[in-house]
C-alpha cells in the first residue's frame, strides 16, 4: 500500500476557514496519510480526532466538515474509516443533552467511557430486524443488523433497533459484550476494500437507550450528520479535482499542453466545487446560528446531500474521459480513489433521496 502520499494529498479542504486555520490541521492530515490501508491505526486516528474536533451545531461546524473533507481527500477509506467515530461522539452528546432537558442524567452506556473506536449502525435490510425488548427496566438486542462497517474492530456502537410498539429507538451497545457475533461480510468490492460492512447478530445483549422511541430520527442532528457525510464526498471530490489538474500540469511540462476540452472540464469542475463549498459554508452558518434544528433540517440535507452526489459523479466522469483507462489501468492511488469514491457515493440513494425531497417540498417545505 502506498503510504507516501503526494503534498497535493495533504492539502486540507476549505469551506470556510481562513488559511492560517486550516494549516493546523497539517499534523492531521500527514498521520492520515501515514495510515492509510491500516484500520486500526485510522481507528487510534479517529479517536484523537474525536477528542479535538468540533461537535455540529456548537458554532464550528464549518470546521468540523473541513476536517471531515480533509481527511477524505488524502484517502477515501480514511474518511470513511474515521466519519462514524465523530458521528457517534455527536450522538451520545446530543443524547446527555436531551438526557439533562429532560431532569435525567448523561446515557451511562452500559458503563462504558467514550474511550474505544465506535460506529453508527443504523441500516436496515429485507428479511434481518433488530428488536430491543425491555426488561427489568433494562433493555436488550435480539436480531441482526446489516452493513455494520467495521463492526469486529470496534468496540461500542450507536444501533438502531425496533420496540415492541413498532417505533424504532437508538441504542449504546459494547460490541465485546457476551452474545454479539460478527458474520464474515465476503467483502468482494473492489472499493473501500478495507472497510467490510457485514451483519452483526446480537443475542440478548445489554444496550442503553439513546433518547426515546423516534427520537434518533427528529433531532437536527440527524440531518446534520447527513451532511457530515456529505462533506466527506466533498473531499473525495476534490482529491479526483486535485489529481486532475496535477496530471494536465504534468502533462504541459513534458510539451503536452491541455487542449480545450480538458481546460473546459477543469473549469466546470472548478466551478462546481466553489458552488459546492459555498454551499456547505452557508449551510454550516445557518445550523451554528440555531436555523436549521426543526422539521427544515432534513430537506436541507437531502438538498445538500443531492447536490454533493451529483457533483461527485460527474466530476468522476470529467476526469476518466479525460484521462482514459491509464491511470485506472497503472496508478494505484487514482485507480483506489476513484473505485472507493464510487461505493461510498452510493450511500445517497439518488432519485429515492430525490422523490423524499419532493414530498416534502410539495408539502411546502422549500425555500422559494
Amino acid at each position: 500500500m502506498n503510504r507516501t502520499p503526494d503534498s497535493q494529498r495533504l492539502l486540507a479542504v476549505r469551506i470556510s476557514s481562513a488559511p492560517d486555520h486550516l494549516a493546523g490541521l497539517s499534523p492531521l492530515l500527514a498521520a492520515a496519510g501515514s495510515a492509510v490501508g491500516d484500520v486500526p491505526a485510522l481507528l487510534e486516528l479517529a479517536k484523537t480526532v474525536a477528542a479535538a474536533a468540533p461537535k455540529p451545531g456548537e458554532g464550528r461546524t464549518a470546521f468540523l466538515w473541513e476536517i471531515l473533507a480533509s481527511v477524505t481527500a488524502v484517502d477515501i477509506a480514511a474518511g470513511r474509516a474515521i466519519e462514524p467515530h465523530l458521528d457517534a461522539s455527536a450522538i451520545l452528546a446530543q443524547a446527555a443533552g436531551e438526557a439533562a432537558l429532560n431532569g435525567g442524567d448523561r446515557p451511562d452506556v452500559n458503563g462504558v467511557h467514550f474511550d474505544g473506536a465506535w460506529g453508527v449502525f443504523a441500516a436496515e435490510a429485507a428479511g434481518l430486524r433488530l428488536e430491543a425488548k425491555s426488561a427489568n427496566g433494562c433493555f436488550v438486542l435480539h436480531g441482526s443488523k446489516p452493513w455494520c462497517s467495521l463492526a469486529a474492530q470496534l468496540d461500542h456502537a450507536v444501533v438502531t433497533a425496533r420496540l415492541d410498539d413498532g417505533g424504532r429507538a437508538a441504542f449504546a451497545v459494547d460490541l465485546h459484550a457476551h452474545g454479539v457475533s460478527f458474520e464474515d461480510p465476503q467483502w468482494t468490492s473492489r472499493g473501500l476494500t478495507e472497510i467490510p460492512s457485514g451483519t452483526v447478530h446480537f443475542d440478548a445483549v445489554p444496550a442503553v437507550p439513546l433518547g426515546d422511541s423516534g427520537w434518533y430520527y427528529r433531532r437536527p442532528g440527524f440531518a446534520w450528520g447527513g451532511m457530515g457525510v456529505a462533506a466527506c464526498w466533498l473531499g473525495g471530490a476534490v482529491a479526483v479535482a486535485r489529481g486532475f489538474k496535477d496530471s494536465l500540469l504534468k502533462g504541459a511540462g513534458g510539451g503536452r499542453e491541455p487542449d480545450q476540452l480538458a481546460l473546459a472540464h477543469l473549469g466546470e469542475i472548478d466551478r462546481t466545487l466553489a458552488a459546492l463549498t459555498r454551499d456547505l459554508s452557508g449551510t454550516a452558518a445557518r445550523i451554528d446560528a440555531g436555523e436549521l434544528s426543526g422539521t427544515g433540517a432534513w430537506s436541507e440535507a437531502l438538498r445538500v446531500r443531492g447536490n454533493v452526489a451529483t457533483a461527485v459523479e460527474r466530476i468522476q466522469t470529467l476526469v476518466s474521459q479525460n484521462l482514459g483507462p491509464g491511470p485506472l489501468a497503472f496508478d494505484p492511488v487514482y485507480g483506489k480513489r476513484m473505485a472507493d469514491l464510487s461505493l461510498y457515493i452510493r450511500q445517497h440513494h439518488g432519485m429515492r433521496d430525490d422523490a423524499q425531497l419532493g414530498a416534502l417540498t410539495l408539502k411546502g417545505d422549500h425555500p422559494w
